[in-house]
């Protein structure tokens, strides 16, 4: 039998596959095709999720192991902020280490144990970057500029002002009024940017961000090879720095930033040095179930015999959710 597990971070949900654990691990088609049919919402398990989070060996220096972020429709994310959390915690309680590396598609990032965001509430701290603008990363074309900070875009959304940042996931950014949040706009011009069109080839993570006061948003994210999810950890992050960038009378480097979205809440620090960003994401890395299957099912995609088990983390996080709730309408 080999175990998986069900997490999320800030409810942006996944599966977590640990190669290692395997005897023979899964080719890459078996891994697509394992993340298509899991994280369906009706025929996968446990009413799906946002992706699949294969973990397996490294050989980096001080990196204890790999990630790679498979969406529900099959594509490969290059970062996943949130689902790096969960994978941080995963290895830190495999190998009993706080403080590593973890390689990812474009870079070995720095992660570590914080201190828990509330009570049975399990909290880790992920290096955002690399951080770039140019379009050739994200990439975009057909907007008559090589960068997009804070500018308008009509054939985007008349009124709204766009920033495109690579953190290495390509995300497209726009801060706006609680009416405008609410609205379609977000759903209009995520699938708009990432249906075939003229901007963005590769499509595009798309945030629209509400500041709310000082060092602090809600933030709300159409997620290129998803759709709505609860929250986006390259997106919280992103959206961080332009927060920073484009309205520095609210926001302040290297100072805690509260970011609220619809699943919850994280924590995000903004570096600048010498020309050079960075970001520390920090917010909590949930265990909700754990999965039993045998190998050869996983091979075969077969999910009928797996056998699930509560872990008992989600009231305490629900319970934290609920604390937050609490402090908006105050």
């Amino acid at each position: 039998m080999v175990q998986l597990l069900k997490v999320h971070g800030s409810q942006n949900k996944f599966f977590i596959l640990d190669q290692t654990a395997l005897q023979t691990k899964l080719s890459q088609p078996e891994l697509v095709a394992l993340a298509k049919h899991i994280t369906e919402p009706e025929s996968g398990l446990l009413d799906g999720a946002d992706g699949l989070l294969v973990v397996d060996d490294s050989d980096h220096p001080d990196t204890l192991g790999s990630m790679q972020v498979i969406n529900t429709d099959g594509s490969i994310a290059s970062m996943c902020g949130n689902g790096l959390r969960t994978v941080s915690r995963y290895l830190s309680d495999k190998f009993g280490e706080d403080q590593f590396k973890v390689e990812t598609m474009d870079s070995d990032l720095h992660v570590h144990r914080e201190a828990n965001l509330a009570a049975n509430v399990p909290t880790f701290s992920v290096e955002i970057s690399p951080v770039t603008f140019a379009k050739e990363t994200l990439p975009f074309d057909n907007l008559g500029t090589d960068t997009l900070i804070n500018q308008a875009v009509p054939a985007f959304a008349p009124g709204l002002k766009f920033t495109a940042i690579s953190v290495p996931n390509p995300h497209l950014i726009s801060f706006v009024d609680e009416e405008t949040m609410h609205s379609k706009t977000l759903g209009r011009l995520g699938k708009m940017l990432n249906d075939p069109n003229p901007y963005f080839p590769d499509g595009v993570n798309v945030s629209f961000a509400q500041i709310l006061d000082h060092n602090t948003l809600f933030v709300r994210t159409y997620e290129r090879g998803v759709g709505f999810t609860n929250a986006c950890g390259t997106g919280m992050s992103a959206t961080s720095l332009a927060f920073c960038l484009n309205h520095p009378e609210m926001a302040d480097f290297d100072e805690l930033i509260s970011v609220y979205n619809p699943g919850g809440m994280v924590k995000t620090r903004v570096h600048s040095r010498e020309d050079t960003f960075s970001i520390d994401l920090i917010g909590n890395a949930t265990f909700t179930h754990k999965i039993e299957i045998p190998e050869a099912d996983l091979h075969a995609n077969d999910l009928d015999h797996a056998q699930v088990t509560e872990t008992g983390e989600q009231p305490a996080y629900l319970k934290f959710v609920e604390s937050l709730r609490n402090q908006l309408v105050k």
